[in-house]
């Protein structure tokens, strides 16, 4: 029986496709085991979203080298995708898949030999035209399942549609299918993943249905107790969606909502399908129903013919915003992309000291956020995540907490009293209820 290990960079996505893959080899046969436990083996399913993400792919291919130099490394995902003759001059490595290739990497690489040549299976991204189904299984708590995958959407800074393809997706037949599977196993929460989650619908190039659809169905699911949306674009974050969260039986009041910039000139010259207002409005909507929801933003800094006074714009348009948290990108010039040739690029160490104040900023709003929360009551998930004898969950509206460790309440659901928050930035909490809430 061979050993095959897996290794994931990036997004849940990933996740979930890598996690579907390595079920695909068990079914072969095939041993999965940890990185580090000599594997026959190696798959690494790369990002490139970032430069560093490339950097990454490089090191993690020496370190399996180093560990089984006999093994056979195949490399797949986004920079497999989007490089695939640049990859395979990388030493060490046996085999390359593109996007139209990667879930038939066992039917490909039959067998797993090592040839003196590297094998390039990497066809036009236009080939990445069919929707496979994927789900991740990495804990008890939560799954990543993909209901989207590609983009139709053309943001100057952005590599995935050459990476990924069109716009496509499953069925909502599929995906109630697929829920309903996860269910019989010990999984509380799902979080619906994609691409571009909020453009669901779309199959073999025609859009027949909507997410606000899947939503509603996905709501009717027994067995499962939550379900998170991942992110999503504001132009497509309707009030029909944000309504139907506020009644939900299942659906948790999360929001991960992509802004990118604070300013229009910015959001212009990236292609972005919204200007700010747009956005001011969607967070406006969330908080006059759901006042305690999360709500978490993406933001890229160093964009070009970003000045600083643009760059103080965005911070105080995010510094004035009733939001949860901030993820932070650096922009990093990507090849093929519009942005890349624009000019008024940023130096490195001005993108530096613009990340490092919204990275300030964030730790900030999620203090203020928990702090507005102490008091309340909230249903903690908690996970087998134990340190120094305490175990942390989240919260419905995604707040992280900690509590002494009791094995019984790992993957339960508990009700539970926001207190305080340590000196970590976690929210320490009291008992409401002596018994954990059942399926």
């Amino acid at each position: 029986m061979k050993k095959v290990a897996f290794y994931t960079l990036g997004c849940k996505l990933n996740y979930s496709e890598t996690s579907t893959i390595s079920r695909m080899f068990e079914e072969k046969g095939y041993k999965k085991v940890d990185f580090t436990d000599t594997p026959d083996i190696f798959i690494i399913n790369t990002c490139s979203v970032t430069e560093n993400a490339d950097k990454k792919c490089h090191k993690i291919v020496r370190e399996a080298r180093g560990i089984s130099p006999e093994a056979y490394v195949a490399i797949i995902g986004c920079y497999a995708q989007l490089k695939p003759q640049e990859i395979s001059e990388i030493p060490g490595i046996d085999a390359v898949l593109g996007a139209a290739e990667k879930f038939r990497l066992v039917e490909l690489l039959d067998g797993f030999v090592r040839k003196p040549q590297t094998e390039v299976f990497a066809s036009d991204v236009e080939q990445a035209n069919t929707f496979n189904t994927s789900y991740s299984i990495n804990d008890r708590t939560r799954t990543f399942l993909k209901v989207q995958d590609g983009c139709d959407y053309s943001c100057t800074f952005c590599t995935i549609p050459l990476a990924r393809g069109s716009s496509r997706s499953d069925s909502i037949q599929n995906i109630l299918k697929t829920a309903h599977e996860i269910a019989k196993t010990e999984v509380r929460e799902i979080v619906l993943t994609g691409v571009n989650t909020g453009d669901f619908g779309i199959q073999n190039g025609t859009r027949i249905e909507r997410f606000v659809d899947l939503v509603k169905a996905l709501d009717n699911v027994d067995g499962i107790d939550r379900f998170r949306i991942s992110s999503i674009e504001p132009n497509l974050l309707t009030d029909e969606i944000i309504e139907f969260v506020t009644t939900s039986k299942r659906f948790v009041p999360h929001f991960h909502i992509p802004l990118q910039s604070g300013s229009n000139k910015i959001l212009k010259l990236m292609r972005r399908r919204y200007l700010r207002e747009l956005y001011t409005d969607r967070v406006a909507k969330i908080k006059s129903l759901m006042p305690h929801a999360c709500i978490g933003v993406d933001v890229i800094v160093g964009f070009p013919g970003e000045t600083q006074d643009d760059f103080l714009e965005t911070y105080q348009f995010l510094n004035e915003l009733d939001i949860s948290y901030l993820h932070v990108f650096t922009y990093s010039e990507r090849e093929n992309t519009p942005a890349a040739i624009m000019p008024g690029s940023v130096p490195g160490n001005q993108r530096a000291d613009r990340s490092k104040m919204l990275h300030i900023l964030s730790d900030k709003k999620r203090r203020k956020f928990y702090e507005d929360n102490l008091g309340r009551e909230s249903t903690v998930l908690f996970e087998n995540d134990v340190e120094n004898g305490m175990m942390h969950g989240f919260t419905e509206n995604y707040i992280r907490v900690t509590a002494k460790y009791d094995p019984i309440l790992i993957n339960e659901l508990k009700r539970v009293k926001l207190i305080a928050i340590n000196n970590l930035g976690l929210v320490e909490v009291e008992d409401t209820f002596s018994e954990v809430l059942a399926h």
